[in-house]
């Protein structure tokens, strides 16, 4: 069994070293709320690029949504305004080919790993080939988003790219995940019902079907 490590805890660690200058970080963002709070934590320590790399979200709507809504919130908070979003060309049906043997299982397993890691790897491609000293993502924030996993990927990537260091992190300590929650009520951010595949999809309306059924 691997070890359980805290990534929180190696996180501060690692932001205690700063001198106060600035570093450069690809954040690599799946909606508005899940950056709510990392932003919060990292504002002080980054400069931070967003990349929504998130062609895992099924149907297009609803990716255009998320994206829209991320921008939303950049807009509101106001001195983040700045912050440079870059989104590749969405594609979901290329994406989905290597979910498609592991569409059986459910959300937390293999599926989400390889989603993780196809997403992840193309976010350390782009730091590592534009500069930047740090890559990390949001993920971690949800309760459904296994850190260890997140992490592990970052691990190896870095070692793929090792002018490019990994944040570890696991934002929903601290009570990180109902923080979220607290700030998406308070201006009326939209929170999706599902992770974002089409399997998560389909699951998500199936049980809905099983509430109306009652």
């Amino acid at each position: 069994m691997d070890q359980i490590i805290n990534y929180h805890k190696l996180m501060k660690e690692e932001l205690a070293t700063f001198d106060g200058k600035k570093k450069k970080i690809l954040l690599h963002v799946c909606c508005g709320p899940c950056f709510s709070v990392p932003f919060k934590r990292l504002q002080d320590y980054f400069d931070i690029t967003i990349m929504y790399d998130n062609s895992n979200i099924y149907p297009e709507e609803e990716y255009e949504r998320r994206l829209m809504e991320l921008r939303w919130y950049l807009g509101l908070l106001g001195e983040a305004k700045n912050i440079k979003i870059i989104a590749p060309e969405y594609n979901y049906e290329e994406f989905e080919k290597d979910l498609l043997p592991y569409k059986d299982l459910p959300e937390g397993h293999e599926r989400c790993r390889v989603c993780f890691k196809k997403r992840l790897s193309y976010a350390y491609e782009y730091a590592s080939n534009n500069g930047f000293d740090y890559c990390s993502t949001v993920m971690s924030i949800s309760r459904y988003k296994n850190s260890q996993d997140l992490n592990r990927i970052g691990k190896e990537l870095e070692k793929k790219y090792p002018n490019v260091k990994w944040l570890y992190a696991d934002f929903k300590k601290e009570g990180g995940y109902e923080e979220e929650l607290d700030i998406c009520r308070k201006c009326g951010m939209y929170f999706q019902k599902y992770c974002g595949c089409r399997f998560s999809y389909e699951k998500m309306l199936e049980k809905q079907a099983k509430k109306t059924d009652k």
